[in-house]
């Protein structure tokens, strides 16, 4: 578990979009990260309420790796909740 601060958010979000998930205003979701002290917890606030901001996830071509994604929680210590939340907000509305 040493290794986890060491590991970013960059680091991430960049698994999940090489897992096939497309981040909307992306470039605001890194700005937010980025300024919080603990980004998982920024992170998981932004899945469920990033939408006014124009942040949402999607899987737009229905083909995601649904094992990368899980790897990406997994591997950056996301309890299993959140993943679940993740995956429940796939592309809800718009």
């Amino acid at each position: 578990m040493g290794s986890l601060s060491n590991e970013s958010f960059d680091e991430f979000l960049d698994s999940l979009k090489q897992a096939g998930i497309e981040i909307g205003n992306e470039r605001e979701l890194r700005e937010r990260l980025a300024e919080a002290q603990r980004w998982r917890y920024a992170f998981s606030t932004l899945v469920s309420n990033g939408r006014p901001l124009g942040i949402h996830f999607r899987d737009e071509s229905a083909g995601a790796d649904r094992n990368g994604i899980h790897s990406a929680f997994t591997r950056f210590e996301f309890p299993e909740s959140m993943e679940s939340a993740f995956a429940a907000n796939l592309g809800a509305g718009h």
